[in-house]
């Protein structure tokens, strides 16, 4: 590290995801000033999902393949990032980064502009996928991989952005590097790190991890979000404040809506992981050696982060061609919703031909109380989804056929729609590669290439275990009460698996959870996950389980046909169960 540490560096998150507030980097760039100064705006494009749609942009147009919301902020904002000495570090160049670059320039040259923009390159395998199909194993199932790759993406980190910034980028587009490298890369740069500067880099990867998603940090989908102080304001974006030893002050432009406290930093730190120790391309974060500090209003200290040398190998996101898949929900009004259900389900599949026809064929029948007080609180539902590698066989020969039976099935007959179109979808596939067959490149803005060296390897790594004891006289909920009384949680997807992480407030609480929520009881207390592995994971310092329940999601988002497809709510639905005691 150098000698004579620098002050923070300020990094602004101003998206989460493609389709993110579009006023986001306008709020955070005009706000930066003496008082809230902003270093380097950034912000996380590309979920695994957004590759497919990626693709899919691409296939119709093969300049594209890029987030052109990005290039939308960037007209907005690029003449004041400009005036104010504001870095731009973004992984919305997709599927191209390279043309997303270029028009940048554009944007640049029509304003007049002296804008100097990099991108990054290495991460698509896809030329290269059949002599890599022996490592490509799903990372889950182990299987081989065997299906028509559409994309296929090494997750990079964060030192080809450093390169690109020591060399003078003003922009630096990235491909599909990891949500975290984004401000691993701008930090180390800003502080001159060294590749084995492993607990600064863990550092940056936690801080990355906080603000990765947005307004997430600041009370978004937060379980106490009746603590945010005026739920009329938008939510403000957060900022990293990261210091020359990797520790971190996570905060927001004075004014701006929503809250940044331990609670909802810890709750974005138990976003979609799994294990404590979380690996990134340039550094294995310990999770297990978080420290979280109160600091002030709306300023949380993140501290004592121990990381390890990088994994041997890198993650790669591979979408494949799935097939086509439709769904038609029918409403079931009144008594006997379940013998509705079977003779319909029955009746139309005999109109099919049988449900050997599809390659696929969920059904999911959701009962209502007859008595409720309203008709539609006394509606169930009954969703049917099919899945075929034939467009016609899944699309209106299904649609038409159910609804051909209107006037002809169980009384009270509707649908929630009309006859519908197939729609493709793809199948995630997670695997690793060796870090040999992945070269990353940094292109400058004067065209010249630059090789970015792999992390060193073969380096002592510590024991993962955390130094927290917890010594209280548990506290929870009685039985019949729902642990939502006492906890908050926060959940989502990890390809076809989910987390729920769920923590206290508090020494008591956490001693309750870490003493009477198991893995088992989680699968008693969902009634989706019985069947399903679930691991548990012990986070002291964050007072905090983190649960991840095996193929709960099917093959993932993409393709799944689970009701909630991104577990986004799984955490509030845990919290709604009651404690049988």
């Amino acid at each position: 590290m150098s000698a004579e540490p620098r002050r923070a560096v300020r990094i602004a998150n101003c998206s989460g995801f493609f389709g993110d507030r579009l006023s986001a980097a306008k709020e955070m760039v005009e706000a930066a000033g003496p008082d809230s100064p902003v270093d380097v705006l950034t912000g996380d494009w590309l979920a695994e999902l957004t590759m497919l749609i990626l693709h899919k942009q691409r296939s119709r147009n093969a300049e594209l393949g890029y987030a052109s919301t990005f290039l939308l902020q960037m007209e907005q904002v690029l003449a004041m990032c400009k005036e104010k000495g504001i870095k731009v570090v973004t992984n919305a160049g997709g599927l191209n980064p390279a043309g997303c670059a270029e028009k940048v320039r554009e944007i640049a040259a029509r304003q007049g502009l002296d804008v100097k923009v990099a991108h990054v390159e290495g991460d698509d395998l896809m030329d290269r996928v059949d002599g890599l199909r022996p490592q490509l194993r799903h990372l889950d199932t182990g299987a081989e991989l065997t299906g028509n790759p559409v994309s296929a993406n090494a997750y990079l980190g964060g030192w080809g952005i450093a390169a690109a910034l020591k060399a003078g980028a003003d922009v630096v587009v990235c491909p599909r590097v990891t949500d975290a490298a984004l401000v691993v890369g701008p930090a180390a740069w800003w502080h001159e790190w060294a590749p084995d500067d492993f607990d600064a880099l863990a550092g940056s990867v936690v801080a990355g991890h906080v603000i990765e998603c947005g307004a997430q940090a600041t009370g978004g989908n937060y379980t106490w979000f009746h603590e945010i102080p005026d739920p009329t304001l938008p939510l403000g974006f957060p900022i990293a404040e990261v210091e020359a030893d990797g520790s971190t002050v996570i905060t927001k432009h004075p004014g701006t809506g929503g809250v940044v406290n331990v609670g909802t930093v810890t709750a974005q730190l138990l976003y979609e992981i799994g294990a404590p120790e979380y690996p990134n391309p340039d550094v294995v974060a310990r999770f297990d050696t978080i420290q979280l500090t109160q600091e002030g209003p709306d300023r949380v200290r993140i501290s004592g982060i121990k990381g390890d040398p990088a994994p041997a190998k890198l993650k790669v996101c591979i979408n494949l061609e799935g097939g086509w898949r439709n769904r038609m929900s029918f409403v079931l009004s009144g008594l006997r919703q379940r013998e509705k259900a079977a003779w319909l389900e029955d009746a139309l599949f005999r109109r099919l031909g049988g449900k050997q026809r599809f390659d696929e064929v969920d059904v999911r029948f959701v009962e209502a109380p007859s008595d409720a007080p309203t008709q539609e609180q006394a509606s169930g539902r009954l969703h049917i989804t099919v899945k075929s590698g034939d467009e016609r066989v899944a699309g209106r020969a299904f649609s038409s056929a159910a609804i051909e039976l209107a006037l002809a099935n169980y009384p009270g007959f509707f649908a929630t729609g009309g006859p519908s179109e197939a729609q493709s979808y793809g199948v995630y596939w997670p695997a690793l590669v060796d870090r040999a067959d992945v070269t990353e490149t940094v292109v400058h803005p004067t065209g010249s290439r630059e090789v970015v060296a792999a992390p060193p390897r073969n380096l002592p790594v510590a024991p993962a275990t955390s130094s927290v004891e917890i010594a209280a006289e548990p506290v929870g909920p009685a039985a019949g009460e729902p642990l939502g009384a006492h906890f908050a949680a926060r959940s989502g997807d990890k390809g076809g698996n989910a987390n729920v992480g769920i923590y206290a407030r508090d020494d008591a609480g956490y001693a309750w959870l870490a003493a009477n929520l198991t893995a088992e009881r989680v699968q008693q207390l969902l009634a989706e996950a019985r069947d399903l592995e679930v691991r548990r994971f012990e986070l002291p310092n964050l007072r905090a389980l983190n649960f991840v329940i095996v193929g709960i999601l099917g093959e993932g988002v993409a393709s799944s046909v689970a009701f909630d497809a991104q577990a986004k709510g799984l955490g509030e639905y845990l919290l709604s169960r009651v404690w049988p005691g």
